[in-house]
């Protein structure tokens, strides 16, 4: 019997991207059910009670939810492909920066793209600061998994997937080759390989995305 596999997620969601290359990876067939974040179904609700947000996956029927939780479920329960190294070390090591990036990087990459003048500025020192610290992972590596894809390069997809629309928007440049070589190159070998590219939501439709968004946290900025 085949498994029940299905993918909660919106067409635009950054972590919910995480799940779907982590199973295009593997090669685990599952069906996708499109939310509308502004008009929650009681669906997501009933299997993400407590954040109530995407994405969630159900696996014959019970549900996991938050991105690198999910990854990690996805990892040990399908073989093929491993994302994690199996040394304790290394895979507690990817779980780290895995969170480094959530929790700092960003934050202060969202920010600068939200603010201007000197609170950009600080932004974005914040951020090189940070990036630094991914450049130096990247040392005689291709990937962050090595010679292939791996937790962290998913983790960390979000840079490749975000990074152009924040630069079309706001002519932020964030990651260029003079500063970040290593981390330059990675967001090209990463956005190139073919599992990859095939799931990017589309560019034009990001731009007005986050054109919005950008006016709304202005505004409350603004406000305060």
């Amino acid at each position: 019997m085949a498994e029940e596999v299905t993918l909660f997620k919106t067409w635009s969601s950054a972590f919910a991207l995480r799940v779907v290359w982590a199973l295009q990876l593997k090669g685990v067939q599952y069906e996708s059910v499109l939310e509308d974040i502004s008009d929650k179904s009681d669906l997501l609700l009933h299997h993400n009670p407590v954040y109530k947000k995407v994405p969630v996956l159900l696996h014959q029927g019970r549900p996991i939810s938050e991105s690198l939780i999910i990854l990690e479920y996805v990892d040990e329960t399908w073989n093929q492909y491993p994302l994690l190294p199996q040394d304790p070390y290394a895979r507690a090591m990817v779980r780290f920066w895995a969170k480094f990036g959530d929790d700092k990087i960003m934050p202060s990459i969202w920010t600068a793209f939200i603010s201007e003048g000197k609170e950009q500025e600080a932004a974005l020192a914040e951020a090189s600061e940070h990036l630094q610290k991914l450049e130096e992972q990247l040392e005689g590596r291709k990937f962050f998994g090595g010679d292939n894809i791996g937790y962290l390069d998913i983790a960390l997809g979000w840079l490749a997937n975000l990074l152009g629309v924040f630069e079309d928007i706001s002519s932020l440049k964030v990651v260029d080759g003079e500063r970040f070589p290593l981390l330059f190159a990675w967001l090209k070998e990463f956005s190139d390989a073919p599992i990859i590219k095939d799931c990017w939501p589309p560019h034009d439709k990001l731009i007005p995305k986050f054109i919005a968004l950008r006016q709304v946290y202005r505004a409350k900025l603004s406000s305060t």
